[in-house]
């Protein structure tokens, strides 16, 4: 039986298919077109949340990432790039949780946020700040998607849990 991380890392991974996906259908132009959200544009968003994916990550596997300088870093400038490192970081994120026991859960672990500010957070914590953080901005996201006339499938919990039992 799936633990209940497993299953949000699942719904994370299909959440950022469905939004890559309809990404795809934009022209260069609106995919970059700067909405006025809190990163500006889609392709600003979808960075940050790789950039601060892979630092969470990082942290849970017990290592500092390398080359991560700001919350704002533009780690791939074309959009097939940054959506093969999406894949592949929804991946790494999937075999971490697979391995997870309950008693790692609840262990303390010390990080540095990007400020040099000390935290000391359970792994748990952790993992529900990495998923609310995806959820927080992938439906900003879905906002701009939709400010583009683009029909997005539903992509609540149960429509994962629908696809996923089919």
């Amino acid at each position: 039986m799936q633990s209940g991380i497993e299953m949000l890392a699942g719904f994370n991974a299909f959440a950022n298919g469905i939004i890559y996906g309809v990404s795809a259908e934009l022209d260069d132009a609106e995919y970059r077109r700067d909405r006025k959200a809190f990163f500006g544009s889609i392709h600003n968003t979808l960075n940050h949340l790789l950039v601060v994916d892979r630092l969470w990550i990082a942290r849970l596997m017990g290592y500092e990432p390398e080359g991560i300088t700001s919350l704002k870093q533009i780690l791939y400038d074309e959009f097939d790039e940054l959506r093969t490192a999406r894949v592949a970081e929804d991946q790494k994120l999937l075999d971490f949780v697979s391995e997870l026991d309950e008693s790692r859960l609840s262990e303390v672990y010390e990080y540095r946020r990007m400020t040099g500010e000390l935290r000391r957070e359970t792994m748990n914590e952790m993992i529900f700040t990495l998923f609310t953080h995806q959820t927080h901005h992938r439906g900003q996201v879905h906002t701009m998607l939709t400010q583009c006339d683009k029909k997005i499938p539903d992509m609540d919990l149960v429509d994962f849990l629908d696809a996923q039992a089919a």
